[in-house]
């Protein structure tokens, strides 16, 4: 799905190996395929209206280096933004893919959503009930996408593709949700910007700039909700912010692919761990 708080797929962060010295990927679910992110360099695979199998790979974009991985909050938002950075890299080698929100009636729930939006704050003063509303309204746009075609196959290709490299067995065994998946960052970022814009509205800050400042404020407290969430895997409330995402996954996000999906899955890890160097 695309890189941010609204897209329909999950955002994983790469990371070094782990102790087994295995890739820890990331990925994003295509509405034909999937994009998988290395440490160093990224992979699709997609199948194409006539049926076949294309696969392409190259080198991610890298902001703000090493110092950065260092600075809560900055090192998320620059995850985020390389990941987002990798998109038109992937259009311009693989032409065929078909990003999540590549469909004009997902396009017409965005713009639609923006509105619905602006009118609910012009309805009265921000309030957190109001701006809640504003955040649920956000979401339209990823649960229509998801509800249409075969993202929603895509991304429980994506879970199961990563899950089962992860888990050292095919892809068609693993789960098709995955604690890292995107949708846990929801949650968190939606929280924040709601008490975000009622803070800024009343501390006399408004404009686009305001607007903007909360949206990389949200989405670096998201981050890092979620990067402990992930060191702190068995705690109770690690478990307790998985949940809405989860739920997410296995309700609307994620549906059990087809073989021939899989294989589009099995394709584009191969690839990323041909391109990283790293044994299958």
């Amino acid at each position: 799905m695309a890189p941010d708080s609204k897209h329909p797929g999950p955002l994983f962060e790469p990371v070094e190996g782990g102790v087994d010295e295995r890739l820890r990927l990331g990925g994003m679910a295509l509405r034909n395929g999937l994009l998988v992110h290395g440490p160093t360099h990224w992979a699709a695979a997609v199948r194409t209206d006539s049926g076949e199998l294309k696969v392409a790979s190259g080198r991610k974009p890298q902001l703000g280096g090493s110092l950065s991985e260092r600075v809560p909050g900055v090192r998320g938002v620059l995850k985020l933004a390389e990941a987002v950075a990798v998109i038109p890299l992937v259009k311009r080698a693989l032409p065929d893919a078909k990003l999540p929100m590549q469909d004009g009636r997902t396009l017409g729930a965005m713009a639609a959503a923006a509105l619905g939006g602006h009118a609910i704050r012009m309805a009265g003063r921000r309030t957190l009930g109001r701006e809640a509303a504003v955040a649920l309204v956000s979401l339209t746009p990823a649960l229509l996408a998801l509800s249409r075609g075969d993202l929603a196959a895509y991304h429980g290709v994506e879970h199961k593709a990563i899950a089962g490299y992860e888990e050292d067995r095919d892809a068609a065994e693993a789960q098709k949700e995955h604690d890292r998946c995107g949708s846990n960052l929801v949650a968190p970022m939606l929280a924040a910007a709601t008490v975000g814009n009622v803070a800024a509205r009343r501390a006399g800050l408004r404009g686009p700039a305001a607007e903007v400042a909360v949206g990389l404020g949200s989405a670096a407290v998201a981050v890092e909700v979620f990067a402990w969430s992930e060191r702190h895997p068995d705690t109770p409330l690690a478990r307790t912010l998985r949940v809405p995402g989860h739920e997410m996954q296995r309700l609307i996000g994620t549906r059990e692919p087809t073989e021939e999906q899989l294989e589009v899955g099995r394709a584009a890890l191969a690839e990323i761990l041909r391109v990283e160097g790293a044994p299958a």
